[in-house]
């Protein structure tokens, strides 16, 4: 119907109307054709749809008029109001068909499409449901069963964690770690590095502190009983003691214990372990080369560890432990970074309560630990890193020294290593003398200890062999086992000619014996220096000839030999690098010695840096040297004044024998020396 003009608004809109008739038409094939379209068109849009009810095909079925049949369909049509207006004033039935059809292609199309994108949806949630269902069932077979592993693993672990003292931060990474399990499937890639982090970090021991022993007393007798000698660092960890005593509390020192191997630096460590009642490990840094080995790797990296510092705090099971930093003058440094820089926060007393591990990703408190370095050479330490550490030299042992460790500690050791424990075993303290002296020439007593061991063997194999063994060992017996002396003190008579002198000498096993030969021969006054010597030394030598040079007439030299003597120094063992001043009056007086044809003294050496001026300068590792020359023998020695001081540090039980001349000028050394 048309609407007219509208009549009244109130109370109600009227107005005049005109039905519309559709125009009128014969069917045809063509027509029945379209009808049969428009029903099965429908058809499939209503069996698509999901919001349309089944009911409406059936109606559809049994309905026979055309015309009702596409008013009807038109009226439901899911069109906008525009697509709908336009078919109902189109008054030709047929024309209104085709419409029609084309209207439910479309809507057809569109249905197939949405049902397509919604089946596959619903797939997918059917399976998501399924997997859901299959892991549920799983969950509560495994439950009947005693329950899975890994949820038992993380309850464990939670378990755990409730008795653990550790900071908020630890606590808050770890709750966090464990609800990423709780969510991961225990195959994921992910699962075993979160896994093994969690475990790292229950097995730390965050503030758990052994308690010391502020005993001093106690302490001091363990450490006599464990080392012979070495009053400074015992004095040293009894004041720390001390103070940790009155205070309560204190950051712990870094110390470095530096001198010769085979003195007992590592193992002293483990003593004062023993005094103070903390536990005890060694972290051997010799050839570390990498930097991630103090700091560790980040935990996604396939094989990623925890620093050796972590690692040893675990493995200790206490945050206060004391731990020996052994041979840290000897960290390598490669492309992988340098450990030793990586030590620069470990060994500061200011930065180590904050530790960061790159595998741990947190802070960890260092600055309970007692950390004791060793070094033999001071020289390779770092700079920044040797500014950290407490320096605390060790120097080697005295002959009286090494009889005592021999008698206290290596036969006793030795004995219970060869199966004598239980035997008579009698070694004088001669025997001892004889095997220091003449089977060994060091600062420490490893050397000795293999002597030791070599004697035990064959004691034992004697007992084995005969059940029975000599009540004392000779001097017979020594030479039997040992074989024939391997050092001799004659070697230092040197009075036999002119231009030899005896030198002592440093190196970072201890003291050493330094031979300076001076030989002239004809020529234009060349010098030539052999044996492996540094640029210091070298300047030694031209600074001594010159000075003598220039002072020829003072020493009755005759000026125009210079001129026409080439002079060749040698220092023997060639093979062995040789530095430093302190070999400069040792080479004056050879040079002196060979000018003037006087002989040098038997038994006397030398130490001291020489200045043109003709002064004596100090130098250092006196203790090394002058135990080096009670080692070899000699009788005299001549130094600076100024060294005087380190000369009475020494115990002078340790250097009877020995008689010492502190001079300041080498007129002065001249006149002792040459006979």
């Amino acid at each position: 119907m048309v609407v007219r003009p509208i009549i009244n608004n109130e109370p109600y809109f009227t107005a005049n109307i005109t039905v519309l008739e559709d125009e009128v038409f014969e069917a045809d094939e063509n027509f029945n054709a379209q009808v049969a379209t428009i029903k099965d068109l429908a058809s499939q849009i209503i069996s698509i749809s999901p919001n349309i009810p089944t009911e409406a095909s059936i109606i559809l079925k049994n309905i026979d008029s055309p015309s009702f049949l596409i008013n009807f369909v038109s009226s439901n049509l899911n069109n906008d109001l525009a697509q709908k207006q336009t078919l109902l004033e189109d008054k030709n039935i047929k024309s209104r068909a085709e419409k029609l059809i084309t209207l439910l292609q479309t809507d057809l199309q569109f249905a197939e499409l949405k049902e397509k994108v919604s089946s596959k949806t619903r797939v997918e949630i059917d399976k998501q449901q399924r997997d859901y269902f299959l892991q549920q069932q799983l969950k509560s077979i495994k439950d009947e069963l005693g329950g899975d592993n890994n949820d038992r693993e993380i309850a464990e672990m939670k378990k755990k964690a409730e008795a653990k003292k550790w900071n908020e931060a630890a606590k808050k990474l770890f709750a966090d770690n464990i609800a990423k399990l709780e969510r991961m499937h225990h195959h994921s890639p992910d699962y075993s590095t979160i896994y093994n982090h969690c475990d790292l970090m229950l097995s730390l021991p965050w503030e758990d502190y052994t308690a010391d022993n502020y005993d001093l007393k106690n302490a001091k007798k363990v450490l006599d009983n464990d080392h012979y000698g070495m009053q400074k660092i015992k004095s040293r960890i009894l004041e720390y003691l001390a103070v940790l005593k009155l205070k309560g509390d204190m950051k712990s020192p870094i110390l470095c214990f530096v001198g010769p191997p085979g003195i007992g630096k590592t193992s002293l460590g483990k003593s004062i372990a023993h005094a103070i009642g903390r536990k005890y490990n060694r972290l051997s840094l010799g050839g570390l080369h990498d930097e991630s080995e103090i700091r560790g790797h980040r935990k996604t990296y396939i094989g990623a560890m925890p620093g050796r510092i972590i690692q040893n705090i675990k493995k200790c099971g206490s945050s206060n432990p004391v731990m020996i930093l052994d041979e840290i003058d000897k960290i390598g440094t490669q492309h992988h970074g340098d450990p030793s820089s990586a030590l620069l926060e470990v060994l500061d007393p200011e930065q180590n309560g904050n530790f960061y591990d790159n595998y741990l990703e947190l802070e960890y408190d260092l600055s309970k630990v007692l950390f004791i370095a060793t070094a033999n050479n001071l020289q390779t330490i770092q700079p920044a890193l040797r500014d950290r550490l407490e320096i605390i030299d060790l120097s080697g042992y005295a002959v009286e020294e090494k009889i005592e460790i021999a008698k206290r500690h290596l036969v006793p050791k030795q004995q219970e290593a060869h199966g004598l424990a239980k035997v008579k075993v009698n070694i004088s303290d001669a025997i001892l003398q004889k095997t220091i002296e003449h089977y060994t020439r060091e600062s420490g007593v490893r050397d000795l200890d293999r002597q030791l061991a070599s004697i035990m063997r064959n004691l034992a194999k004697e007992y084995a062999t005969k059940g029975k063994i000599k009540p004392t060992v000779s001097a017979g017996d020594i030479e039997t086992i040992l074989g024939k002396t391997r050092y001799s003190n004659d070697m230092y008579k040197v009075a036999n000619m002119p231009g030899v002198a005896v030198g002592l000498a440093w190196t970072y096993v201890g003291g050493d014996i330094l031979f300076i030969e001076t030989a002239l021969s004809e020529g234009k006054g060349e010098l030539k220096l052999t044996g492996n010597l540094g640029n210091v030394m070298k300047e030694s030598a031209s600074t001594a000839l010159t000075y003598l040079q220039v002072n020829a007439k003072k020493f009755g030299i005759d000026s125009e030999l210079f001129a026409k003597k080439n002079i060749h120094i040698h220092v023997p063992e060639g093979a062995t690098p040789k530095d430093g001043p302190s070999a400069g009056i040792t080479m004056l007086t050879a040079l002196t010695s060979a000018f003037t044809n006087r002989k040098v003294k038997s038994f006397l050496a030398m130490t001291g840096e020489i200045t043109l001026r003709g002064q004596v300068l100090p130098v250092g590792g006196i203790k090394e040297k002058v135990l080096a020359a009670k080692r070899a023998g000699l009788k005299e020695i001549i130094m600076c004044h100024l060294n005087q001081k380190d000369v009475e540090e020494i115990d002078s039980n340790f250097i009877k024998g020995i008689s010492f001349h502190y001079v300041k000028t080498m007129q002065q050394v001249i006149d002792l020396a040459l006979v």
